[in-house]
């Protein structure tokens, strides 16, 4: 195992690892499950979520972060017979600006920020990124978004294009270049499958029995080179290296 001094870049994948995207996405489906006078479980909606998200960016590669959300709520509610209108599917659509941060992002980020680049490979839009990034208080060096490259991970071309891009920009190869996120799906996957090494941010205790909550299951999940429970975790790991 290389130690973690001997990356130039840290990507990282941005919801789900930096923002709280489970509970912004619960908190933004209250409307339509309080007008529906739903009892479902925040464990069913986000299952749910997770396999109609993927549904929509694998078929709509080159839809806009938004209003490929709006398509998910709509089909969510038709999935679990609920009752939702355009307005409301527009909603939350437009949400991603008021999902949470983690608490310990912003902190851990501006401490890698001393040691390392820090560029974002994210899927979402570039305005909703810029909404979130306020949220985690770091400039950084590289920003792509599904917007950019038009196509949403795990797309291997979302991954081409980072290495494409920091390699142009920043003059690193894939030896230089650390991932770090939280899906297994939408990240570990296709990051070892170009080669990169990467870091689990296991939230949501993955590893150890827990659920995969908004991200699609994998029979055969890759094995990350770094595994924690914490951006904070990763952080002090990176100072004691």
């Amino acid at each position: 195992m290389r130690s973690l001094l001997d990356y130039e870049v840290l990507s990282f994948d941005c919801y789900g690892t930096l923002i709280d995207w489970e509970s912004g996405i619960w908190a933004a489906l209250q409307p339509m499950l309080t007008a529906s006078a739903s009892d479902v479980s925040r464990s069913e909606v986000l299952v749910e979520f997770g396999r109609l998200e993927s549904k929509h960016e694998a078929a709509t590669p080159a839809m806009r972060y938004p209003k490929l959300l709006a398509a998910v709520h709509h089909d969510l509610a038709t999935s679990l017979r609920l009752d939702t209108t355009e307005q409301l599917d527009h909603s939350f659509g437009a949400s991603v600006p008021e999902w949470p941060a983690f608490a310990d992002s912003s902190e851990a980020l501006g401490a890698l920020s001393e040691r390392y680049r820090l560029a974002i490979l994210s899927n979402v839009d570039r305005e909703s990124f810029a909404a979130s990034n306020e949220k985690l208080e770091v400039t950084f060096d590289a920003v792509y978004t599904a917007e950019d490259i038009g196509s949403y991970k795990p797309d291997p071309a979302n991954f081409d294009y980072l290495l494409d891009h920091l390699g142009r920009e920043f003059g690193v190869g894939p030896e230089s270049v650390l991932h770090v996120a939280q899906s297994l799906f939408h990240d570990h996957a296709p990051a070892k499958a170009a080669c990169l090494d990467t870091v689990w941010i296991d939230r949501q205790q993955l590893s150890a029995g827990g659920e995969w909550g908004a991200t699609m299951p994998l029979e055969d999940p890759p094995a990350p080179d770094h595994v924690y429970f914490s951006m904070a975790d990763f952080a002090r790991a990176c100072r004691a290296a």
